[in-house]
């Protein structure tokens, strides 16, 4: 009987795939990034090796939110002082702030730990449609 078929990191080949997050919906962009950036899409991926992909997310700022969220969502962030608790709404994170949200949103479904640190340094998010990636080739992702 043969055993299954475990991936070592010397044997990733790591491919470069560029989205556009143009009228996307938040979770809809980050659950298909994630996907890829753990490297769930390919038949040979392992759970304790980073075996993803990398990943450049354009027009960031152009991004959706269904419903309320725009005025419900809140973004907390503590500065560990007494009183030092900030809240900003998801239009404030959208107009300010929109590689921020949208690294947020990724980052919270790659797993806790070195690995997931790992995995989230392979992540490239800007604003515009500009970005110094050309080099690589990367190939368009299509996210349904």
């Amino acid at each position: 009987m043969k055993d299954s078929y475990m991936q070592r990191k010397e044997d990733v080949v790591r491919n470069w795939y560029i989205v556009d997050a143009d009228g996307m919906t938040l979770g809809r962009l980050a659950t298909k990034v994630a996907h890829v950036l753990r490297g769930k899409h390919k038949p040979t991926f392992t759970p304790h090796i980073d075996g993803g992909d990398f990943v450049i997310v354009i027009n960031a700022s152009k991004i959706n939110l269904t419903g309320d969220k725009l005025d419900k969502k809140i973004y907390y962030n503590h500065s560990g002082y007494t009183g030092g608790l900030r809240e900003r709404t998801a239009r404030v994170m959208k107009e300010n702030y929109p590689v921020e949200m949208i690294e947020r949103a990724i980052k919270g479904m790659l797993p806790k730990g070195r690995l997931g640190r790992q995995m989230y340094k392979k992540l490239f998010v800007y604003a515009d449609q500009e970005h110094p990636h050309q080099a690589q080739q990367p190939v368009e992702m299509k996210v349904n």
